[in-house]
C-alpha cells in the first residue's frame, strides 16, 4: 500500500459498513500517528444513545482521545452543515499541534461534508416544504420514498430510507431545481489544508450478515430494549428515527413481538449496510482492506508517521 502526501497536515478516514470493526481500526491507526480520533458516526453524537448504536467501550475510549462522541443531546437541533463546521473549526486548531488525525465512521454524508464540502443547494422553500409534509402526513413515509424512487434513483440507493428529514430535503431540491439531487451534489469539492487519506473496510457479504446478526444479539442481551424504554419519551425526535430504535418502539406499541422486532432489526440493519457499501464503493479515492488486514494497514503508516 503507497500512500501520495503532499501536505503535512493529514486526516486518515476510516470508513465502511455497519460492524465491520472501523473503531478497533480507527484506535490502532490513531495509537501507531499519535494521533486523536473524531467520530463522524451521526447517531453517536448523541449522550442518550450507547447501546443501539454502538457507542465505543469505556475500555476503547479511554485508550485514545476521541471527539464528537456524546457531546449533544437528542433534543438538539444537529446536523451535517453544522458537524462540517464544528469538525474543520476543531481540526484548524488541532493542526497547530498535531500532524495526523483519524476520523472514523459511517455516515457517508457527514464524512463527504468534512473531505469535500457541503454542495450549494437552493435554500429551503418554506411553502414546498409544508406540501411535502402534508403529503408524509397523509400518505406516509413510504409515499416519499415511491416519489424519491422515481424522480432520483441514485439517490434512492443510497439515502437512508427511513429518515423523513433527508427525503424531504432531496425531494425539495429536485422539484425547485429540476435536477435530481445527485447531480447537484456532485459539484466540485473544496479544497481542503489538509491531506485526506481514505481507508475502506469491507469483508465478504455471508461475513457480514453473520457479524450483524452476532451484534443484534449482543444489544439486546446488553439491555438495547431498557435503553430504548427509557426514551420513549422521546420517539418523535429526529435522533431516534434510525434503526434498533423504531423496531423497539413497534414492540411497545404491539406491532411486534420481540423476537420479531430483533428480526426486523438485523434485517434493516442489513439494509443499511448494504446502503452504507453503496455509498462508499463510488469513492474512487477509498483504499480497500479486508479487517483481517488491519497489520498491513499498520505497517503502511510506517512512512508517514
Amino acid at each position: 500500500m503507497i500512500y501520495l502526501c503532499t501536505l503535512s497536515k493529514k486526516l486518515f478516514v476510516i470508513s465502511g459498513p455497519t460492524a465491520i470493526g472501523k473503531t478497533a481500526l480507527a484506535i490502532d491507526v490513531a495509537q501507531q500517528l499519535n494521533a486523536e480520533i473524531i467520530s463522524a458516526d451521526s447517531r453517536q453524537f448523541y449522550k442518550e444513545l450507547k447501546i443501539g448504536v454502538a457507542t465505543p467501550s469505556k475500555e476503547e475510549l479511554s485508550s485514545v482521545k476521541h471527539h464528537f462522541i456524546g457531546h449533544i443531546s437528542i433534543t438538539d437541533y444537529y446536523n451535517v452543515s453544522k458537524f462540517e463546521q464544528d469538525v474543520l473549526t476543531f481540526l484548524d486548531k488541532y493542526f497547530k499541534t498535531n500532524d495526523n488525525a483519524v476520523m472514523v465512521g459511517g455516515s457517508g454524508l457527514y464524512i463527504d461534508a468534512v473531505c469535500k464540502g457541503i454542495d450549494d443547494l437552493p435554500d429551503p422553500d418554506e411553502n414546498l416544504r409544508e406540501k411535502l409534509k402534508g403529503l408524509l402526513e397523509t400518505n406516509g413515509i413510504g409515499y416519499l420514498q415511491q416519489l424519491l424512487e422515481e424522480l432520483d434513483p441514485d439517490y434512492f440507493d443510497i439515502v437512508d430510507l427511513n429518515n423523513p428529514n433527508r427525503l424531504l430535503r432531496a425531494l425539495e431540491v429536485i422539484i425547485q431545481t429540476g435536477e435530481t439531487y445527485t447531480s447537484l451534489r456532485n459539484s466540485k469539492p473544496q479544497k481542503r489544508n489538509f491531506e485526506i487519506i481514505k481507508i475502506g473496510l469491507n469483508r465478504p457479504r455471508e461475513e457480514l450478515v453473520e457479524i450483524i446478526e452476532k451484534r443484534v444479539d449482543r444489544m439486546i442481551a446488553d439491555g438495547l430494549v431498557e435503553e430504548v424504554r427509557k426514551l420513549e419519551k422521546y420517539r418523535g425526535v429526529n435522533a431516534l428515527k434510525t434503526v434498533g430504535y423504531q423496531e423497539i418502539f413497534s414492540y411497545f406499541d404491539g406491532t411486534f413481538t420481540l423476537d420479531e422486532a430483533i428480526e426486523k432489526i438485523k434485517t434493516n440493519t442489513r439494509r443499511y449496510a448494504k446502503r452504507q457499501i453503496t455509498w462508499f464503493k463510488r469513492d474512487k479515492y477509498i483504499n480497500w482492506f479486508l479487517p483481517a488486514e488491519r497489520k498491513r494497514i499498520i505497517e503502511g503508516l510506517q512512512d508517514i508517521r
